[in-house]
């Protein structure tokens, strides 16, 4: 990386980029190498890591030439972090299962967010930390987490539904009197911020599983047209009851396999 960034006979492209020309780059290796694993491909996934690590790499090579830090001290970084949030295996404090270690984890964290707040001069939240570049949805499972701990919580996935219903039907009123869609926007993130509450309480993360929805969307829309093709039509020459018939069969061919 270092030979790749060298001003005088380095490459052009790497020598312009920036944390912020990368950043978009690191995101897309990420998600490349989570749809390898859900792929179950172990080749995929080995490559897959390469790309991520480059982008580690890439990085800590940015760093290193502004003298904020290098891939050591990366690497000594996380590291020391993992032996720090790990103290029932390099310390003496006990966890038994998984859930004791999630426990003394968060617990860990509200303290060292209380004492952060406190030195700043400013009241502490449950939700203080939550990173504000995250996925909305994932931004918004870790909020309702934060927020359950402190017993702000529904008691069952039942009260969540009645919530969605309760969003969707406010949702239905401000389309209904043709409110701007700054009004809709609203309602319609009030009814995803309550989905994204149901896959909470259903133990689903809600990426994954839009995720799957978006292949199988695009699975069975191949399998319309292909259906469409072998009639010498395409979709756009085809109806709408047309192509949700051939939606269908995809559907029941799905679920026979």
């Amino acid at each position: 990386m270092a030979r790749l960034r060298t001003p005088e006979d380095g490459c052009p492209w790497d020598i312009e980029q920036t944390f912020t020309t990368i950043a978009p780059h690191t995101i897309e290796e990420t998600y490349e190498l989570v749809e390898a694993i859900e792929n179950d491909d172990p080749k995929a996934i080995k490559e897959e890591l390469g790309d991520v690590l480059f982008q580690v790499v890439f990085h800590a090579q940015m760093g290193r030439e502004a003298g904020l830090f290098d891939f050591e001290s990366v690497a000594g970084y996380v590291a020391d972090k993992m032996v720090e949030r790990h103290p029932h295996v390099f310390g003496d404090r006990d966890a038994k299962t998984a859930h004791d270690v999630l426990v003394n984890w968060e617990k860990d964290k509200a303290e060292k967010r209380s004492a952060g707040a406190s030195k700043d001069g400013y009241a502490p939240s449950a939700l203080d930390g939550v990173s504000l570049a995250l996925p909305a949805s994932t931004r918004a499972i870790k909020l309702q987490k934060r927020a359950a701990r402190v017993g702000f919580d529904w008691d069952k996935a039942e009260d969540v539904l009645a919530k969605i219903r309760e969003e969707i039907n406010e949702l239905e009123a401000e389309r209904t009197q043709k409110k701007p869609k700054a009004f809709l926007e609203d309602e319609l993130g009030d009814v995803f911020f309550a989905v994204t509450n149901l896959a909470r309480k259903l133990d689903i993360d809600p990426e994954t599983a839009l995720r799957r929805t978006n292949k199988k969307f695009e699975r069975r829309f191949r399998a319309i047209e292909k259906a469409l093709a072998a009639r010498g039509k395409t979709p756009a020459d085809a109806t709408l009851d047309e192509m949700e018939a051939l939606w269908n069969a995809a559907k029941a061919e799905e679920k026979k396999s």
